[in-house]
This record gives structure tokens, sequence and C-alpha cells, in this order.
């Protein structure tokens, strides 16, 4: 059996697969196969964002450098997930870090190849920052709660005032 190309990966994908075969087509000449070993760091965060990934198989751990902790694994993208929202918005610089937990089998994007096509289909590019938007809620979500979670397990309870903020040991 041939390997999938691009397009049909595209047409296989959740997030793209019911968009019109022509917004496909042009997507599909934006990316590249990719396949990742486990461990391989795809990025850090704070760095350029100039790319993102559609995962067809595999799972990304997103992280987050806290300070006296390192990076701290806050998500995970499992097979058919995207991997990199950051290029969507100025200044494209990566929020998160991401390193492959599982190996993955993805297409990458070129983030400003993918913006010029928002230039030239005005409509393209509204349906894409839509689905991503609803990914970045997403991901803002659960970020949020994890980051909650790992300021909990710092809460010293015996030195909590009575009244007011909580105290971190």
């Amino acid at each position: 059996m041939a390997p999938l190309t691009v397009f049909d990966e595209l047409v296989l994908h959740p997030l793209l697969g019911d968009l019109p075969m022509g917004w496909l087509h042009r997507l599909a000449l934006q990316g590249s196969p990719v396949l990742r070993p486990t461990g391989h760091r795809l990025f850090r965060q704070d760095e350029p964002a100039d790319s993102f990934l559609l995962l067809g198989s595999g799972a990304v751990h997103l992280d987050v450098v806290v300070p006296g902790r390192g990076a701290v694994v806050i998500d995970e993208v499992g097979a058919h997930g995207v991997v990199g929202c950051s290029w969507l918005v100025p200044p494209y610089r990566r929020a998160l870090g991401a390193v492959v937990a599982d190996e993955i089998r993805a297409v990458e994007f070129r983030a400003a190849e993918v913006r010029n096509l928002f230039g030239e289909d005005p409509a393209l590019g509204l349906e894409l920052t839509t689905r991503f938007v609803a990914i970045l809620a997403g991901r803002l979500r659960t970020s949020s709660r994890r980051l909650a979670e790992l300021g909990a397990e710092h809460v010293c309870p015996a030195r909590l005032p009575a009244a007011g903020p909580t105290a971190l040991c």
C-alpha cells in the first residue's frame, strides 16, 4: 500500500477534512510529512512560532517552564490533534514547549505560507482562524487548570492566613 499524500492526510484529519477540496489542495501544497521519534523536542516555549503540525498518529506533551521546576507537562495532544497554535497570532512566539511522547507521524505546515493563503482567500482565513481559536480556548482552559493544580501542590496549609490570599511555601 502506498503512503498517504499530504492531501490524503488533510482529508482524513478531523480539523480540516470537511473543508472544500480546493482549500485542501491549496493547504496541502504548504504541508510536509514528518516522522519524529519519542523524546524529540519539537519546540521550546517563547521560540518563534514558524510552523504547526497536524498529528496523524502518536502523542506530544505540551510543557511550560515553571521557575524552580523547569519544563512541566501541562497537556498531551494525541492522534489527530494539532500542535503549535501560536503561529496564528502576533508576535508569533511559542506560548508552550512541545516534546514527542510517542513517535508521531504528522503533516508540518510553514506558518508564513498559510498566513499568506489567508490574505489570498479571506474566507479560508476566517474558517481556519475560527477552528484554531477553538483549539486555543481549550488549551487555555487546560493550561489554567493544570497551573492551578501545580500551585495548589505548593500551598502550605499551616502557613495560610486566616483571611486573604493563600501563601505559598
